[in-house]
């Protein structure tokens, strides 16, 4: 039987509507995977060729030598030296696990190393850098070297490499100032502290090293590799990118006054800083005890580290000119006299009676030593030192207004605030208030709520008040150059490796406090009387000296014995250099802390020990 053509279903308008779509779809998208593919092969072969190429690259980095330090007068601080490397080639090394230990025992008797910590080194490094060679051991001496290489067979893959080491050439002198630079490590990565810097990089981590990293690092070079899909070295290319080293950095640092400084501290703790008064060039500063900064050039223990921060060696890494925390003593009266000058309190002229003694409240305050004085004014009760004038001084300025008449202006002359210098790590001290003292009480930190008592200790530079060096001299060079506040800073200029410089280091402008000429000229010239006059605290160090001086000694009280002060300004009446050093445990100012100054004082002005000036200033 046969099936009549009319009895067949037709074509319905709807169902062609759709088989049409469907083609439609279809045919669009095999035209859009024929463009693609022509745009991959035709339009972007080459590109994606090079990038293919590209990947079997690999590129080993060549470290680049950080720049060096010199002083005002080109001296090398911080240079780098040529040191030894044992390092594990990935390619040379046996591929037996066994076989690598055996070779990792061998080579730790002679490195004087546990084997698994070769292990771990070795393994730790290849996981991040597989083609590139692991570094075992640091500045090797010659003799392991040389074994090494007599010996090659029994080390595969161990190669020796020579790399660049920091070196540190003045040793302990000058340590705190310039710090060290070591491999960066994981935080610093994560925390983004040094931009641009890789792993294996190495970094400023203190001082001068780390506040300048940006221009002592340079640039790093590199090998190009040709590798296989595992990572495998298969050749090398040649042209490999040389490193750049980084820069040169100039400080306004001299060393023969820097030597000075950490001579005339003999090793006792204490800081010492020497600054121009009027540009703000710190030309030295210094801490005791010190460290020998080439010390971060070497592999060292976890006990190592610490015990250079331990207090009973004295914690010789903090830096005691700017981080140091000190009651400043009479040095401080400074401050108190400018605050009653300028507050209306006192005038220069004015004359108190001083028996030795004060009594206010039920409280007995008497001179250092019992020292009876007689009738004094400002320019006399600086020369000797009065305690009676200054305590009277603390107690009307607590009763006046807010009653933070010195506290204020020892903020406005750089107590207990930020100096802003080129150093991390400073410390802002502290400059004791009614409400701090308070909130302390309120807590339970202290047994006493603030008294007019506080205040009248705190005027005398004792009690609360917490300082250093680098702000003292702070404070006296603003009072010597006419109000000027200025920002403390070692760095000069950038240079290039053989000193031509590249750019000038500029520093933020001085803050400036108005200090009427008169009340001044009343403070240096008691300054002068206390170094020069018969009576003067500090006249017996410096009856020698061929220069003027004007200068204020300091001994404070605390809980390990006298804090030793002493603050110069030189020369008389136009000082140019500002002194400052203090010695924890030295006694009187005038028995250490002067002393100190005078030598420093004697570098500055290249004067021989016998009180001859040989050739004007050092620094002329």
């Amino acid at each position: 039987m046969y099936l009549d053509p009319g009895d067949r279903p037709s074509l319905t308008p709807q169902l062609a509507v759709r088989v049409a779509i469907l083609g439609g779809i279809a045919l669009l998208a095999f035209a859009l995977v024929f463009f693609r593919l022509w745009y991959l092969q035709v339009l972007s072969g080459d590109s994606y060729r090079a990038e293919a190429n590209d990947n079997r690259i690999r590129e080993i980095k060549v470290q680049a030598p950080r720049g060096e330090i010199v002083d005002r007068d080109g001296r090398v601080l911080v240079e780098n030296r040529v040191a030894l490397s044992v390092k594990a080639s990935p390619k040379l090394l046996p591929e037996g696990e066994a076989e690598r230990r055996a070779v990792y025992r061998r080579l730790a008797d002679v490195l004087d190393m546990r084997p698994r910590v070769i292990a771990k080194r070795v393994n730790d490094q290849l996981t991040v850098l597989p083609y590139a060679n692991a570094t075992i051991k640091q500045d090797v001496g010659q003799d392991t070297v040389a074994y090494l290489l007599e010996h090659r067979s029994e080390f595969p893959g161990v190669e020796p490499e020579r790399v660049f080491v920091r070196e540190y050439p003045q040793g302990q002198t000058g340590a705190h100032l310039f710090g060290y630079a070591r491999e960066i490590n994981e935080d610093q990565l994560d925390g983004g502290e040094f931009p641009e810097a890789e792993l294996g990089d190495i970094v400023g981590q203190d001082g001068i090293e780390r506040q300048y990293d940006r221009f002592l690092r340079g640039r790093n070079g590199a090998t190009r590799v040709e590798v296989d899909a595992l990572g495998q070295v298969r050749g090398q290319r040649p042209r490999p990118r040389l490193p750049e080293q980084g820069r040169q950095l100039r400080l306004a640092l001299d060393l023969d006054v820097q030597e000075a400084g950490q001579a005339a501290l003999a090793g006792r703790a204490g800081g010492f800083v020497a600054m121009e008064v009027d540009s703000g060039e710190v030309v030295a500063l210094g801490s005791s005890p010190s460290f020998d900064p080439n010390f971060f050039s070497k592999p060292f223990t976890t006990a190592q580290y610490q015990a250079l921060f331990a207090e009973e060696n004295g914690s010789p890494m903090v830096n005691r000119a700017v981080a140091g925390a000190y009651p400043a003593g009479s040095t401080f009266k400074l401050v108190t006299a400018v605050a009653g000058l300028e507050g209306g309190l006192i005038t220069p002229a004015d004359v108190i009676y001083d028996p030795g003694f004060v009594q206010i409240g039920d409280v007995k305050f008497i001179n250092a030593g019992e020292q009876f004085n007689g009738p004094v004014n400002l320019r006399s009760a600086l020369s000797v030192s009065s305690d009676v004038y200054f305590y009277l001084l603390g107690r009307d300025a607590d009763s006046t207004g807010d009653g933070l008449l010195i506290q204020r202006w020892a903020k406005r002359l750089g107590i207990g605030r930020e100096s802003g210098i080129d150093l991390p790590g400073e410390e802002v001290g502290r400059v004791p208030t009614p409400a701090w003292r308070n909130e302390w009480f309120r807590k339970g930190w202290t047994k006493e709520r603030w008294t007019v008592g506080h205040n009248v200790n705190f005027s005398i530079g004792q009690g609360d008040l917490l300082t250093n060096p680098l702000q003292m001299a702070i404070a006296y060079a603003a009072v010597a150059n006419g109000g000027k506040v200025v920002k403390p800073h070692l760095g000069l200029r950038i240079e290039d490796s053989s000193g031509r410089p590249l750019q000038e280091l500029e520093t933020p402008p001085a803050r400036r406090v108005k200090i009427a000429d008169e009340h001044r000229e009343a403070i240096l010239d008691g300054l002068y009387s206390a170094a020069n006059e018969p009576g003067g605290t500090s006249t017996p160090v410096f009856e020698n000296f061929p220069l003027d001086i004007a200068g204020k000694t300091g001994t404070a009280e605390t809980p390990k014995g006298d804090q030793s002060w002493y603050v110069a300004l030189a020369p008389y009446p136009n000082p140019r250099y500002v002194v400052a050093a203090t010695i924890e445990q030295g006694g009187f100012g005038a028995e250490t802390a002067a002393p100190a100054a005078l030598q420093i004082l004697s570098a500055l002005f290249d004067v021989e020990n016998g009180g001859e000036i040989v050739a004007g200033t050092a620094l002329d």
